[in-house]
């Protein structure tokens, strides 16, 4: 039979007559037949299979084979023998120089015919040995997918014990040698396969037997780091790290980072060679752990490798955006590594040259994946420009290429670039040590006290908080004769960009200081932001005008050019005007004097002159005053509560009495455009029908404080009420040319951008001869309506929207401002204590996004908003906090109290001039910001931080070890110098201490 089939196979025959013939054959053996022929016919069956030299031959070898393993198995199991296996394995089959690819197939073709036998587990032990010997030998990417089909079949044959980790460990080096030589499409997709099936027996191992999956992972590791090898490891390593299960990647991640033996060249080699390995098609998770691994060696201070690393492979990682099969995985590290690059431009520089051909491919790729990339790639971008702005001349191309695309607002900016700086990630060791503790999980940075100058740590976080204000000051380019503003800048340009967790303000401390202020001693933080709003204010106005260039343009009516000119920042972001009317009782005459401001200091009233909160919309009633005497609207005495600051007047002349116009806190607005007044009862007992309409209200009768506590509005109607001068203060009128009884009283007449309240807490006691603190609770709304009198025109336009938040009435105009900014005081006098600062950022809705209908939402439609995020600023420390912790602090601490407020006007119907400044101001992609020499200085000390940090990490390393398990050495580290003789000093009993610190908590 043998030689029948064997004269067929040598035959002319075409292959469909042999393919006939050799059928007759097959169904012949099927027979019963004796051992010798048996013997013939596998002989001979082998031969095809192994040294066929067309696939036909191949093809019949296998078919016979198989029939005598299914109808002759005692002769195949006889054949199939250890000793045969072993020779194949060892020797190979055929001359030699000519041995048979295909032994492997073989083994794994008959190997399913003799499991069954007495000799299957004498072939089982053989094949253990012999693929571990086999892959030690280096075999191709497709001998060794052979074996891994041979495994993946038969699981029993895979090593076990020490073997099985040396089996792994030696296939992954395989993997390591991969190589495609073809470029052809099919090679390729062959080559793919090959990978495929050796990395997915690594997966079926892993998953068997756990405790390999370390050992592979150290040997895949000693293999891309190693900085011996000639030629670097294939990127087909790419395929073993996407079956690690990501559960393990911390633990894999934290031994790597923080084990001494391996080298920074071994280290910046892996992560160099994991980059490239965003390459590889098709796999899953390789972005997860190239990203994790960057992290890593941020959170341990290696900034050096990973600047190094990240300037190498950028520009190869943004190449791979072209390609759609790997383009998913490069976008997530491009992210990462440009995100996290925020020390200096360099980086991002880099790439900019390639950002117009990229997008410009991708558009016209026209995908959902070249879409989705356009638009993370725009965001990217644009984060960019805000960390690193003053390049106009660079960014011009770029800003033409994406113009089209989405522009994110800045919270969304501030928040990507917060969460992936370098010096946001977190070390488990960081806790043992706080100098290694990263820049706050908030993103802002802290200032450093100097010694009792939380005063000035307080009002400067309030001013950069101020965004408007902060805003115009980077932007400011014609600074040289304003020295100190240019001081401000730099401060400003460093909170905004530095990668610090606190910065040291000693060179503005000095060039701001007021001359009377004795070093090293507490002071008042009021005091100090006049005398610096003052300075600011002097030094523009005598110095070379900032908006001069305005002067050129036709936009603006000459009238207010020249107003507008006349204008300093300080006047144009905190300036406001009040009128001071003082009235004769004898003759009636009335003088008047307006004076300009850029604080109201609000006084309390006498205890027998409490001012009583009244229901519904008026806190207490602020009159309009003019040549005659005004009384209040006539109500039903029910209605009506008499305050005990003044008393009732009626009318001289026989006009009717004015309409008043009441100081309120504002609430949501009905959708039929009523407002519903944000109530501060008096009575918390009671909930009226409007606080149970909307919980809003609900909470501000809560936070509304007893009955006996006093409110913001409380104190500017107050401030507002008209005095008698009488007795000993007694009005000298021109008139009557003698002393008579007055009636003085003050108006506002412009309403500043920021409104800054001072509350004046701090008197002078004649009995003791001290100065004492008033700690009167005192509530704070969130939104506060603020009468300014305004010309009856400015007052009638005014009045003709009324989607406007400003309403109007006889000239006075009600004008609406959202709280910014609360200074606390700590502590019991204005000599000692402490001061810090909870801040908000308050920006119109039309400044910081613009929807993609291009239609601006009006900020005077915007609701109160108890969600926008607080934070609490306490010198070095930053922390998150909410409008409940500033509304609640003097209830939980009576001696921490609000001192100064910052509230910023709300845009309704401003002038040319403020409408300008302001958006110049907040404009994200302005060319105006920080100039080069600034970002230039703010990128060198980043560098420079990031080398310090890693430089003390690795002097500290050593000692980790050692450190106690509860360490307490380290409480007093950075403990703030202020006053600590006082109980509400900066000591461990207030914001600037020990770890104790209510401070560091949000309410």
């Amino acid at each position: 039979m043998d030689k029948i089939l064997e004269a067929v196979m040598m035959s002319s025959y075409p292959n469909n007559v042999k393919q006939g013939l050799v059928r007759r054959v097959i169904e012949a053996i099927k027979q019963p037949m004796d051992s010798e022929q048996c013997w013939s016919m596998l002989e001979l069956s082998t031969k095809l299979y192994l040294m066929g030299d067309t696939k036909f031959k191949r093809e019949i070898g296998k078919e016979v084979l198989e029939v005598y393993g299914h109808y002759h198995p005692e002769e195949f199991e006889e054949f199939f023998n250890v000793r045969f296996l072993l020779s194949l394995l060892q020797e190979g089959y055929g001359p030699a120089g000519k041995r048979s690819p295909y032994v492997l197939d073989y083994i794994h073709l008959g190997l399913q015919f003799v499991l069954e036998s007495p000799s299957a587990s004498d072939i089982i032990s053989l094949l253990r040995i012999e693929v571990l010997r086999k892959v030690c030998e280096r075999p191709g990417p497709k001998q060794c997918a052979k074996i891994s089909k041979l495994l993946s079949q038969h699981p029993q044959c895979v090593p076990t014990g020490k073997h099985q980790i040396l089996f792994c460990q030696q296939l992954i080096r395989c993997i390591g040698q991969f190589q495609c030589i073809s470029e052809g499409e099919d090679d390729i997709m062959e080559f793919l396969d090959h990978v495929n099936k050796v990395s997915g027996l690594l997966q079926k191992i892993w998953r068997a037997q756990t405790s390999s999956i370390l050992p592979s992972l150290k040997e895949l590791f000693t293999i891309i780091s190693s900085t011996e090898e000639q030629e670097a490891p294939s990127n087909a390593l790419a395929s073993v790290v996407q079956y690690v299960p990501l559960e393990l990647m911390d633990g894999v991640i934290r031994n790597l980072t923080n084990d001494d033996s391996i080298t920074d060249v071994q280290m910046m080699t892996a992560i160099s060679r994991m980059i490239d390995w965003v390459s590889w098609p098709l796999g899953k998770n390789i972005d997860k752990w190239i990203i994790a691994l960057l992290k890593g060696l941020a959170a341990v201070k290696k900034f050096s490798i990973l600047i190094e690393v990240t300037l190498l492979k950028i520009e190869k990682v943004f190449s791979k955006l072209l390609y759609p099969i790997v383009r998913e995985g490069a976008l997530s590290v491009l992210l990462y590594m440009l995100l996290s690059f925020q020390h200096s431009h360099e980086a991002f520089h880099l790439l900019l040259p390639h950002i117009p051909r990229l997008v410009a491919s991708l558009n016209k790729e026209d995908s959902n994946s070249a879409t989705s990339c356009l638009e993370q790639l725009a965001e990217l971008i644009h984060s960019m420009f805000f960390r690193f702005s003053g390049f106009p001349d660079l960014y011009e191309p770029v800003m033409e290429a994406i113009k089209a695309l989405p522009i994110p607002n800045e919270d969304r900016i501030k928040h990507l670039l917060g969460q992936n700086a370098w010096t946001s990630q977190k070390n488990e060791l960081a806790c043992f040590y706080p100098r290694l503790a990263s820049k706050s999980d908030t993103g802002k940075i802290g200032l450093i006290n100097l010694g009792n100058t939380c005063y000035m740590n307080s009002i400067i976080q309030a001013l950069f908080m101020a965004s408007d204000f902060r805003h115009s000051v980077l932007n400011l380019t014609e600074s040289n004769s304003q020295p100190l503003m240019t001081k401000l800048q730099w401060l400003f340009a460093f909170l905004e960009h530095s990668q610090r967790p606190a910065i040291s303000p000693e060179g503005f401390l000095s060039a701001s200081w007021p001359p009377w202020f004795s070093p090293g001693a507490q002071q008042d933080c009021s005091e100090y932001l006049k005398y610096l709003l003052d300075r600011l204010h002097e030094e523009e106005k005598t110095g070379k005008r900032i908006y001069q260039k305005l002067k050129e343009s036709n936009l603006m009516p000459q009238a207010e050019e020249r107003h507008y000119l006349n204008k300093t920042l300080i006047e144009k972001m905190f300036g406001g005007k009040m009128m001071t009317k003082i009235r004769c009782l004898k003759c009636l005459n009335v003088s008047s004097r307006e004076e300009a401001f850029t604080d109201l200091s609000l006084a309390f009233p006498p205890s027998n002159r409490h001012v009583r909160r009244q229901s519904r919309t008026a806190v207490l009633p602020v009159e309009e005053i003019g040549p005659q005497i005004i009384e209040p609207p006539i109500k039903p005495q029910s209605q009506v509560t008499e305050s005990p600051r003044r008393q009732r007047k009626h009318p001289v002349s026989g006009e009717p009495p004015i309409q008043l116009l009441p100081i309120e806190t504002v609430g949501f607005q009905e959708a039929e455009g009523q407002e519903t007044p944000f109530i501060l009862r008096s009575d918390r007992d009671h909930v009226s029908w409007e606080a149970a309409k909307d919980p809003l209200l609900s909470f501000g009768e809560q936070t509304g404080g007893s009955e006996d506590s006093r409110s913001v509005p409380d104190l500017i109607n107050y401030f507002l009420s008209p005095e008698v001068l009488t007795s000993e203060n007694k009005y000298h009128c021109e008139k009557c040319a003698s002393l008579q009884d007055a009636e003085k009283v003050a108006e506002l007449t412009e309403g500043p951008h920021y409104l800054v309240l001072t509350l004046l807490r701090f008197s002078f006691d004649l009995r003791t001869m001290k100065r004492k603190k008033i700690l009167d609770n005192v509530s704070i709304p969130l939104v506060l309506k603020l009468p300014v009198l305004v010309a009856s025109e400015d007052s009638g336009e005014v009045c003709q929207n009324r989607n406007d938040r400003a309403t109007s009435c006889n000239g006075f105009v009600s004008m609406v401002y959202d709280l910014c900014s609360v200074v606390v005081h700590s502590g019991v006098s204005s000599e000692s204590g402490h001061y810090y600062c909870y801040a908000r950022e308050c920006t119109s809705t039309g400044a910081s996004s613009q929807p993609r209908d291009g239609a601006q939402k009006s900020t005077s439609d915007k609701q109160l908003d108890f969600e926008i995020q607080w934070y609490l600023f306490n010198d070095t420390r930053v922390s998150f906090s909410s409008f409940e912790s500033v509304s609640n602090v003097t209830s939980f601490f009576p001696k921490d109290t609000a001192y100064v407020l910052f509230y910023r006007q709300r845009p309704c119907k401003q002038s040319w001039a403020v409408r300008k400044v302001v958006s110049d101001a907040v404009r994200l992609h302005g060319e105006l910001s920080p100039n080069k020499d600034l970002m230039e200085a703010i990128s060198k000390d980043n560098i420079l931080y990031l080398q310090e940090q890693e430089k003390e990490a690795r002097n500290r390393a050593a000692y980790i070890s050692t450190l106690p398990k509860s360490p307490l050495w380290w409480r007093d580290f950075d403990r703030d110098k202020d006053d600590e003789g006082s109980s509400g000093g900066c000591g461990p009993a207030a914001g600037g201490g020990g770890s104790g610190s209510f401070h560091g908590l949000v309410f």
